[in-house]
């Protein structure tokens, strides 16, 4: 049971807290008023909470006490009261109300002393969006708090898109719009963005934050493997994980929930204990199949861990490593071919190799077969030609399996 707060009291915490908003404006102080502005972010100052609980006249306090910041201070109050009480559609209403006050008063001020505080409250915004959006949803309401988030953080990012010294903190608001897009599943948003980032004079890629960049690049990257851009998103994914701090050991297993993939599609294969270490072994048998040319292997991996490869949107670019492993097995029938016949190893019958496939128990015949064939030389997996009436592979004597070279099939 909460001990009983008299009203003398929660008015001097209320009282209190205005204060230290205000002096963290007055003096500049982008780092104390960051903090002040966290209202799911950090710790629920229960002190306040329970002062604005006990002095339910807490908005016209902060609007009389300090009248040039009333657009932002009582609806910021309303905002940390009904987060406390849980009722988080209130909470981003109200926070958003003050979210808008405070960028107003951000595009007034010339200097970017309150980076640190646009940037807290670009994340508050989108972390009380979803809080919201979820008990909307529990409550049959339309969870749209989200998209609002969304529209204001575009502002916000219009504001920073400027020349000037406030541009430097334009790639962390980017990074919390794509976090949004991707939860909506609107990630055709993020082209627009991305447009201004890489093609505006205004911005030198290099200036921006180290952190910021790394996130940038999983987003981007991540885009690009669904647009299956593979070499791009294995540029952008690599940067992610070289500069991504090796303290942060999840942030590194998100970058190669996705990087792994992007390798396996360009012929990088990667180590066991690279997936042991970061908990990804779902791609173990994956990766097993394609060094067995094993294709009931890789059909039976695809197949156990579907939801989790389709939620992550990988599942289409693993399902097209059947070619690789098609390859494989074909090398293999002509690794087999020559130790017995060396004279006549460049030439595998096709029904050698729906005999190899039957094994697998995957059921082809020598037609599918000559068709797979056809397509393993047309992706230039394999060098060579078809013998149509004898059904013979015809394999060239050099270099009859070329490998990817970090090239997409």
């Amino acid at each position: 049971m909460a001990a009983y707060l008299s009203m003398g009291e929660a008015h001097r915490r209320i009282a209190d807290y205005l204060s230290r908003v205000a002096d963290s404006v007055s003096s500049s102080d982008g780092a104390a008023l960051a903090s002040l502005l966290a209202v799911s972010s950090a710790q629920a100052p229960a002190p306040l909470s329970d002062a604005l609980s006990a002095f339910p006249d807490f908005p016209r306090l902060a609007a009389d006490r300090y009248p040039h910041l009333s657009d932002l201070l009582p609806p910021l109050l309303r905002a940390i009261h009904s987060h406390s009480l849980r009722r988080f559609a209130d909470a981003y209403s109200s926070f958003e109300k003050a979210a808008n006050a405070f960028l107003q008063e951000f595009r007034n001020w010339e200097t970017p002393w309150a980076m640190e505080a646009m940037h807290t409250v670009a994340l508050e915004i989108r972390l009380l969006a979803e809080k919201a959006d979820r008990e909307l949803a529990t409550s049959g309401k339309n969870p749209d708090k989200l998209q609002s988030a969304g529209s204001f953080l575009m502002k916000v990012f219009g504001a920073l898109a400027v020349k000037g010294p406030k541009r430097i903190g334009a790639l962390y608001v980017t990074c919390q719009l794509f976090k949004i897009y991707f939860r909506l599943g609107t990630v055709h948003l993020c082209r627009s963005v991305i447009r201004s980032i890489e093609t505006a004079r205004n911005f030198d890629f290099e200036d921006f934050p180290v952190k910021d960049k790394v996130t940038y690049m999983y987003y981007t990257g991540r885009l690009e493997v669904f647009n299956e851009n593979f070499l791009v998103a294995d540029q952008k994914l690599t940067y992610a994980l070289v500069h991504c701090n090796p303290q942060y050991e999840s942030n590194l297993r998100r970058i190669l929930k996705f990087l792994i993939p992007v390798k396996l599609s360009i012929g990088v294969l990667p180590r066991i204990t690279l997936m042991e270490r970061y908990n990804l072994l779902e791609y173990a048998d994956v990766v097993t199949s394609l060094k067995r040319g094993d294709l009931r292997l890789l059909r039976q991996a695809l197949e156990r861990h579907e939801d989790q490869f389709l939620k992550s949107g990988v599942y289409l670019v693993l399902e097209k490593l059947e070619l690789q492993v098609y390859q494989r097995l074909v090398k293999k029938i002509h690794i087999i071919q020559r130790q017995k016949e060396p004279a006549k190893a460049h030439q595998i019958k096709l029904e050698v190799v729906v005999k190899a496939l039957k094994w697998l128990e995957i059921d082809m015949d020598v037609d599918e077969v000559e068709c797979i064939m056809a397509c393993l030389i047309y992706k230039n997996l394999i060098k060579g030609y078809f013998a149509h009436k004898s059904k013979v592979l015809v394999l060239s004597k050099q270099d009859p399996f070329p490998k990817l070279n970090g090239k997409p099939v």
